[in-house]
């Protein structure tokens, strides 16, 4: 079931709200007033992906790679669970009327009722830790992120070895954006989905994970469970996005920025530890 159709109560309630369109600033302010009358907005809860305790290879060999991307070596992961989806608007907007959370670059361009349905951009990796905290979550390691895209296999992509196309995933469409060109609904594409069955890890949105950014960190990456060294200049981000040409939707690239960044490639998706609550 997309997100369309399973994620879509925050619209509901601000169409309710309001007889006409309103800026996506104005709708939080009705979702604000809402929570005040009705009691605290809660995180609706978003479907999730169990991912099995077990190894998987990590990184590449030889030539494959970039330099950051190897080596390959293995890892074990404890069991987890991850969104299937990318965060959308509609989750993003009753996070801020929540919160108070000063709202997303470019926020003011959003309509809920048109763009509820896509991932949220303009948010920096405090903005989305925060989300995942909210929610009962967290952002996913890394190594987390590289496992439910790549599955067992080595797969150069989430859906398998097959150079991408417009029926796997939602990239290449140049610079110039807009929610209502470049963006797509998350879980639009089912050809595109990964062995656990999420969706969009490759393009749409470029998705902030937990870890700090080292070039150098696989030559001594933990064999259990790693996430990422104590402290950093960067925050890493996987899976490339609706800009991005097929190179950058690998499973195993990376890509690094600085935490306070705020663009129109980057969103995120949650993660949660088996057994937490």
């Amino acid at each position: 079931m997309s997100e369309r159709r399973s994620g879509c109560l925050v619209v509901v309630l601000i169409v309710a709200l309001a007889s006409v369109v309103a800026p996506a600033g104005a709708q939080v302010d009705q979702l604000r007033k809402l929570k005040k009358e009705r009691g605290t907005v809660k995180p609706e809860e978003a479907p999730m992906a169990t991912i099995p305790a077990g190894e998987f290879w990590m990184g590449v060999d030889g030539t494959i790679g970039l330099d950051d991307e190897r080596p390959r070596h293995k890892v074990w992961l404890d069991a987890y669970f991850m969104d299937l989806y990318e965060v959308t608007t509609s989750r993003y907007a009753a996070f801020l009327a929540a919160s108070g959370r000063a709202v997303p670059w470019l926020w003011d361009s959003v309509n809920l009722q048109l763009h509820g349905d896509r991932p949220v951009i303009g948010v920096d990796w405090e903005d989305a830790e925060a989300y995942c905290r909210w929610a009962g979550k967290r952002l996913p390691t890394e190594a987390e992120w590289e496992k439910a895209a790549r599955g067992t296999d080595e797969r150069r992509y989430p859906w398998g070895n097959a150079t991408p196309t417009a029926d796997f995933a939602n990239h290449a469409l140049g610079a110039r954006f807009s929610y209502n060109q470049v963006l797509t609904p998350v879980g639009r594409y089912e050809k595109g989905r990964s062995p656990f069955g999420l969706y969009d890890l490759a393009g749409n949105v470029w998705e902030w994970v937990q870890d700090w950014y080292a070039a150098a960190y696989y030559e001594q990456s933990p064999e259990r469970n790693p996430t990422g060294p104590d402290e950093g200049q960067f925050k890493v981000l996987r899976g490339g996005s609706w800009s991005d040409l097929p190179k950058y939707l690998l499973t195993y690239g990376r890509f690094k920025l600085p935490p306070t960044t705020r663009n129109s490639y980057t969103g995120f998706r949650c993660a949660k530890s088996e057994g937490s609550q």
